[in-house]
């Protein structure tokens, strides 16, 4: 009995064996069993086998430690956290949500991506120029902030450069074709009464210095009389009329200028321009021809007659 049980509990043991996962004393493996024990997802026993994957040697699973987030500026208090701005540029206006610690000058990137305005062209306003080198948050901009953008494309700079540099070719060759003065009508109508009767004589082909009485009996642009008075000493032109005298100091007259009257070459009409443009003319006829470069160097100031 004895013999046959040691024989029967043998037979037990190499089944248990052959139906087990746990690997067999050294020395009693089978062929492949070292391998088939190594693709196996745990150890034996809780502790006999290898470690599977994703777990502590222990039996315990492992944690990867959470991933940060990435951010242009780190956390939400330092560069996540968004602010609402009202960018008005030509008349647009643009709601946009950016980084309260970006730059003044990131700002000025994003802007250029709205409108392509370049950054170069722009001018920001938020209080003040925005600073390029300073955040958002350390210039003190809040939700619902107005940034005022100030700037042209350069597609704009070309579209208006373009007409105006062609409008002053067309002003100049208009000039070139222009009829003389005394042919427009806003002078004809001057023009047309004749030359006054207690006009100032001419002398052509001769220069002469300012006389020492003022020049009277010419016409103004209105047809009444007019005089001209030199006051040197005093550095003023008087032009009087039958109303008034207006007394003009030299030097806020901007320019003189002069053209011949057409058949009476001997005289010319003159304008005194008191203000930035030609609009502000002031027209005098029938001025001696002798006296008209007197008058232009005594106004414009190339040197006095005293």
């Amino acid at each position: 009995r004895s013999g046959a049980g040691a024989e029967r509990g043998r037979a037990g043991a190499a089944s248990r064996g052959a139906g087990s996962s746990c690997p067999l004393p050294t020395g009693a493996e089978e062929p492949g069993m070292e391998a088939e024990a190594q693709e196996l997802p745990l150890g034996c026993g809780g502790g006999g086998g290898l470690p599977a994957a994703g777990r502590s040697p222990e039996g315990e699973e492992r944690r990867e430690p959470p991933q940060a987030s990435v951010s242009n500026g780190g956390d939400e208090d330092s560069g996540r956290e968004l602010v609402e701005l009202k960018v008005i540029w030509n008349k647009n206006k643009y709601d946009v949500k950016f980084c309260l610690d970006s730059t003044g000058a990131e700002l000025k990137q994003k802007i250029h991506s709205l409108t392509g305005l370049p950054p170069a062209m722009q001018k920001v306003m938020f209080k003040g120029l925005l600073p390029e080198e300073k955040t958002l948050r350390e210039i003190k901009v809040t939700n619902g902030a107005k940034i005022m953008v100030v700037g042209s494309t350069i597609n704009d700079v070309l579209a208006v450069n373009t007409p105006k540099e062609a409008a002053q070719q067309e002003v100049k060759a208009e000039e070139n074709k222009k009829e003389p003065l005394c042919r427009q009508k806003q002078h004809r109508k001057v023009l047309d009464k004749g030359k006054p009767d207690d006009v100032m004589p001419s002398v052509k082909g001769v220069q002469e210095r300012l006389p020492t009485v003022p020049l009277s009996g010419m016409y103004n642009k209105s047809g009444g009389k007019v005089r001209l008075t030199f006051k040197l000493e005093q550095d003023q032109l008087w032009i009087g009329t039958k109303e008034r005298t207006e007394k003009l100091p030299m030097g806020s007259i901007k320019n003189v200028v002069s053209e011949p009257i057409e058949g009476h070459e001997d005289y010319h009409m003159m304008a005194f321009q008191l203000g930035p443009t030609e609009a502000s003319y002031y027209w005098v006829y029938w001025v001696p021809t002798q006296y008209v470069d007197a008058i232009k160097d005594t106004v414009l100031g190339k040197w006095q007659y005293f």
